[in-house]
């Protein structure tokens, strides 16, 4: 008989503090861990990592970080900031990120992202109510086998 895993998910909020961006992704991996998904955690963490990276330079409140499993072999990786501007790369699906000069020391973690994110996109969120507005910047992580090129994306 098959089981069915729950779907589940977690928010970890995150004040603006350089020690932030390691304490999530600690975090991430004692779930991954607890889901038994650790085949995904070494590419969770770096999607995370960037995300979570690029929410602490580009912006001045809180961030944070949200994992959720709505399917047994996809978790999505999220995070949330509280500036509605959409990186350049995540606004459009087709549009090339410019690629940072070979000797800069910045300006990849995007490219991260999209390369390694079987999904990814970004949702701008308006303050209504009790929400925050900014927005969410996510990558999804399949645990199944990976289409093919000729699959499509």
């Amino acid at each position: 008989m098959a089981t069915v895993s729950p779907t589940w998910s977690y928010t970890l909020q995150l004040p603006h503090d350089p020690r932030a961006p390691g304490i999530a992704r600690a975090t991430l991996r004692t779930i991954l861990t607890a889901h038994d998904l650790t085949e995904l955690a070494p590419t969770a963490e770096l999607l995370a990592s960037e995300l979570l990276t690029n929410a602490h330079l580009h912006t001045r409140g809180p961030y944070a970080l949200r994992l959720l499993a709505a399917d047994p072999d996809r978790v999505r990786i999220a995070v949330w900031d509280t500036d509605p501007t959409v990186p350049p790369g995540f606004s459009e699906r087709g549009a090339p990120l410019l690629v940072p000069p070979e000797d800069a020391e910045h300006g990849r973690g995007l490219h991260l992202v999209r390369a390694c994110a079987d999904a990814w996109g970004v949702s701008v969120l308006r303050e209504l109510g009790a929400s925050k507005g900014g927005k969410l910047l996510w990558a999804d992580l399949n645990d199944g086998p990976k289409p093919s090129p000729k699959d499509g994306p």
